[in-house]
């Protein structure tokens, strides 16, 4: 009778055991899925404020000095979280010999902010002796939005020039701001990261020659559903296709692309009409549109007026991804130098709020083209990958499925756990087949000498 239980009980184990897999396996996509969508395509409770923008996960907090002589320690591949009166601050970096290092910095106003068209933010990385480094400083200037607004300077690595040996160097952050502007600190991300240097001879050393700049033909096709994120990090990835979100007076939306050696970007981007509180009513600035790098700097941004009813902005196909693009002459083509996940941002002006009902979102459609390429990659020394740049089969696969870089992050994390829960569950299944199979055999024994 004993051998009888025995018996029964196992089949109960392992129904249990496979019990377990099923549910951890259906978890990881109930746990990461997308918000449920409106109507118009993007989230529910789209006509709440507009959200802040979101920090790096992680993000160390840091306080700049007011002289090289107090300047923090700023390392690569770590994000750091500071804020920024008008003024300047201070941060200090070791750089070595073989690698071109860029410093970003994203000013971030709280909604409600007052800007001015003269407001900017202004990066640039120096000697020890307090020489600019040469291409510094980087630049970035508001509209009249206190939207999200990143600058860049940077150690770009070439033959006889300042800024090569390895040691101790500085990147000082400047805000400017008239003096009706808020004159309160913002909050500041910065991070820095470092591009590794090719191995001699596989890189070009000078300006590619001309690339086609027409207006790119974009696509058509029905839109799907996609919302954009708050800023760099956590900005919905897109693929070429015809996408759809919402915007609110004064909200940038952020998108990432990713682009690869020899590849270019044909964006556009529409805005439907608005639900109208004044029979007239025009922002010069009502839809921008910018194209920022890797390495978060700005490569190209367009604007246009919107008067409530319809408004379009394309702008022009970027240049094709290549190394040499650093030293061409051409502002739009010399950020577009390294493979990697490339910015979108769309923004809708604070004034439109002036005339249409702001409690409900104005469509946008956005297209977008990728062309070109892949081609091949410098023969770099060390991981680009490593270092935050280029393009693999998992960011393919993120564009493809609309994921934000936590989003991504999280189903990484959670196919690994999916992988060692698998084994878990087979080598149990075996072991429990294993003894089931034992405990027939004895129990067929035991009847046979019955």
């Amino acid at each position: 009778m004993v051998r009888v239980r025995r018996m029964r009980r196992a089949p109960l184990a392992g129904a249990a055991a496979l019990g377990l897999v099923a549910w951890l396996a259906g978890f990881p996509a109930a746990a990461h899925a997308l918000p449920a969508a409106g109507p118009s395509g993007a989230p529910s409770g789209s006509a709440r404020p507009v959200p802040p923008y979101r920090p790096a996960d992680g993000a160390k907090p840091v306080r700049g000095a007011a002289s090289t002589a107090d300047a923090p320690p700023l390392e690569a591949g770590t994000f750091y979280e500071d804020t920024l009166a008008p003024g300047e601050r201070v941060y200090r970096l070791a750089l070595d010999g073989t690698s071109t290092v860029y410093v970003s910095a994203v000013l971030h106003p709280p909604a409600g902010s007052r800007t001015g068209y003269g407001d900017g933010l202004e990066v640039e990385v120096m000697t020890s002796g307090g020489r600019a480094c040469p291409n510094n400083p980087g630049r970035a200037s508001f509209g009249y939005d206190p939207v999200p607004l990143g600058a860049v300077g940077q150690r770009r690595l070439e033959e006889d020039a300042e800024c090569q040996s390895p040691g101790t160097y500085y990147a000082k952050v400047t805000r400017t701001a008239a003096k009706d502007s808020s004159q309160e600190a913002w909050p500041v991300e910065l991070l820095v990261m470092r591009e590794p240097a090719p191995a001699a001879g596989t890189a070009p050393t000078t300006a590619p020659g001309v690339w086609p700049s027409a207006s790119p033909a974009l696509p058509v096709t029905d839109p799907v559903a996609r919302t954009g994120g708050t800023g760099f990090n956590d900005a919905r990835a897109l693929g070429p296709g015809v996408w759809r979100d919402d915007l609110r007076p004064g909200q940038t939306r952020f998108y990432r692309v990713p682009l690869d050696w020899g590849q270019q970007l044909g964006i556009g981007a529409e805005i439907a009409k608005a639900r109208m509180t004044k029979d007239y009513g025009s922002a010069a600035n009502g839809l921008t549109v910018s194209v920022y790098s890797p390495y978060r700097g700005l490569v190209e941004s367009k604007d246009t007026s919107y008067d409530g009813k319809q408004a379009a902005v394309t702008l022009p196909r970027t240049a094709p991804v290549a190394y040499e693009n650093r030293f061409s002459d051409a502002t739009a083509a010399r950020p577009v130098r390294v493979a990697g996940w490339y910015y979108v941002a769309v923004t809708l002006g604070g004034k439109v709020g002036e005339f249409i009902e702001d409690a409900t979102p104005v469509p946008l459609t956005l297209r977008l083209d990728v062309s070109g390429g892949p081609a091949k990659a410098p023969g770099y020394r060390e991981s680009l990958a490593a270092a935050g740049f280029g393009v693999g089969e998992a960011d393919r696969a993120a564009a493809k499925e609309g994921l934000t870089a936590p989003e991504a992050a999280a189903a990484r994390d959670d196919a690994s756990v999916m992988r060692v829960v698998m084994v878990a569950g087979f080598g149990t299944g075996a072991v429990l087949l294993l003894g089931l199979g034992g405990w027939i055999l004895l129990a067929r024994r035991g009847a046979g000498r019955a």
